[in-house]
């Protein structure tokens, strides 16, 4: 039985293989009854999205791992030779990441078994891969027609890891979904989230809407960060670290589309 006593996971539930259709592939149905999942109704959101570009900004111990995990097993499960890559500011990170997966995955009789080529990489009785990448911008070309990338702890990547990873999507038109709990007005998790426009659809899970975590836990660290440091690990606030001469938002303000730059 797989269990997690961490508050902030979703609950999962030993059932052992219950019966399903095998043409019922709805995400949230998959993941309670074969995955042994049960997601609460923000989670459960997240996994029925369509959303070719999806992201979550949450707060610290979410379940965002285990729910995009998930997504993940849901997608090589139900679609024949899909290509789902993993991506974050560390190998181990995404190593990690991997790992839920895989434990998932068992779950299905699927047994942890590499491509062969990558590392840290799973593979699926249908063709489908799971490949976790390393969090370097030069290591992490040459893959091609990803149908899902998943970019965990998204406010930690840079911003060349995240131009290097995107035009992987091109060719199969796949899906990007960034995750993660915000750091500062910068990057480029910041940016889609604020100026993304409507190409993205965002998801919000402050501590405050977390079942999972009791109201004495929150007062607790809400003691120990202090109001700014709270406000941005668990109230998934955007805030400005102090390390700029002037506010994020006068910066934004002063800037107009409506001009031409000088060129030199």
């Amino acid at each position: 039985m797989y269990n997690d006593r961490s508050y902030g996971e979703p609950k999962l539930i030993s059932r052992g293989r219950p019966e399903i259709r095998l043409d019922s592939f709805d995400p949230v149905e998959f993941c309670s009854a074969r995955l042994g999942i049960v997601p609460d109704p923000k989670q459960a959101d997240v996994l029925r999205s369509t959303a070719k570009r999806g992201l979550l900004n949450c707060s610290r111990q979410w379940g965002k791992s285990t729910i995009t995990a998930a997504k993940a097993v849901h997608r090589a499960w139900t679609q024949k030779g899909a290509m789902v890559i993993f991506a974050s500011p560390t190998e181990r990170q995404s190593a990690e990441l991997l790992t839920k997966a895989a434990n998932l995955a068992r779950r299905l009789g699927v047994k942890r078994r590499g491509d062969g080529d990558n590392k840290h990489s799973l593979v699926f009785p249908n063709g489908s891969r799971i490949v976790a990448l390393p969090g370097t911008e030069a290591t992490v070309r040459g893959f091609s027609a990803v149908s899902l990338m998943l970019i965990d702890e998204a406010s930690r990547v840079t911003d060349a890891l995240y131009r290097a990873l995107r035009p992987m999507l091109l060719v199969g038109d796949g899906d990007l979904w960034l995750m993660s709990t915000p750091m500062g007005k910068r990057g480029f998790f910041y940016d889609e989230f604020a100026h993304g426009g409507e190409d993205w659809q965002r998801f919000e899970g402050p501590v405050t809407e977390n079942p999972r975590i009791r109201p004495e836990q929150v007062e607790k660290e809400r003691e120990k960060l202090g109001k700014a440091g709270f406000a941005q690990d668990f109230l998934c606030q955007f805030v400005d670290n102090g390390s700029t001469m002037f506010a994020t938002e006068m910066l934004e303000a002063a800037l107009d589309d409506t001009v031409t730059p000088l060129l030199v």
